[in-house]
């Protein structure tokens, strides 16, 4: 159950490009998991996760445009929630399924909640990994600090270093684990020196629209019908406890799960972690 890197090729009002995804599991597997990552990581973050679940599944783990190895977009205007849903659209086409089940981190979640509110929608089951129909302004203005910033280090080690320090939240990781999600998410540029390797550009449209007012996306959500699992990091500063308590309670009724010890946003790199995901799909 080997992981396989493949390319999509998407359409955006600026022009083509390719998308970047990770396929673990049996091909002709018609139970397909699609994994979304967050704001400014890659579909190798789920490497844990699709192995523990590609037996059961065809899991698809992309790599949204402008981050890891996928394209980046001309216009930047387009890094938003529209695109990346029209591109999530064009990925399952290519796979040839008719239903996915879904778990989406952060951005990803707000992926699959635009997704999963549309008529007909091809999502059947949705986990939400600590994210919510209502994203407070402190939060928002504490991540447009750090998004589309472009550091680099003179070493490796720098760099893992500093994703040690920002991701903190994750919760507590081994080495290897560590090593692991910096090794997916830098790249050594051609003068020598190490960097995120993203779009700087994601960014912009992100501080421009949501850094005055709360992300409220209540209507989204009461409009999704397929069974849903709200977590949420104990730590967490993004999802906020009312606002997830409340997902229980309407809309889809959200079943709710909590993890302690860890911020925004767990990342399944635990059995115990794992099984809170996989009992859920597996419910069905």
């Amino acid at each position: 159950m080997t992981k396989q890197q493949r390319l999509v090729q998407c359409l955006s009002p600026s022009g083509l490009h390719r998308m970047a995804y990770y396929e673990w599991g049996e091909r002709d597997n018609p139970r397909v998991l699609v994994c979304v990552h967050g704001l400014t990581r890659n579909g190798s973050d789920f490497d844990t996760l699709a192995a523990a679940l590609c037996g059961h599944y065809r899991v698809i783990c992309p790599d949204v445009v402008g981050r890891g190895r996928s394209g980046r977009l001309r216009d930047p205007a387009g890094y938003a929630i529209p695109q990346y849903v029209a591109d999530m659209v064009t990925l399952i086409a290519r796979l040839n399924v008719d239903s996915v089940h879904w778990l989406g981190t952060s951005m990803g979640g707000l992926i699959g909640m635009a997704l999963a509110a549309q008529a007909s929608s091809p999502i059947h089951r949705l986990v939400l990994n600590d994210v919510g129909p209502l994203i407070a302004v402190d939060a928002l203005r504490r991540i447009a600090a750090y998004v589309g910033a472009d550091p680099d280090w003179a070493s490796f080690d720098e760099a893992l270093a500093y994703v040690r320090q920002v991701s903190a939240p994750f919760g507590p990781l081994t080495e290897a684990q560590w090593y692991a999600l910096t090794e997916s998410s830098v790249v050594r540029r051609d003068d020598g020196r190490w960097a995120f390797r993203y779009d700087p550009r994601i960014g912009e449209p992100f501080r421009a629209a949501f850094v005055e007012h709360d992300i409220d996306l209540w209507p989204l959500y009461e409009a999704i019908a397929c069974p849903v699992l709200a977590i949420r990091g104990g730590d967490s500063d993004l999802l906020a406890p009312e606002v997830w308590r409340r997902m229980g309670d309407c809309g889809p009724r959200a079943k709710l799960a909590e993890i302690p010890g860890v911020g925004h946003a767990p990342m399944f790199q635990s059995a115990e972690q794992i099984a809170v995901v996989r009992d859920f799909l597996l419910s069905a």
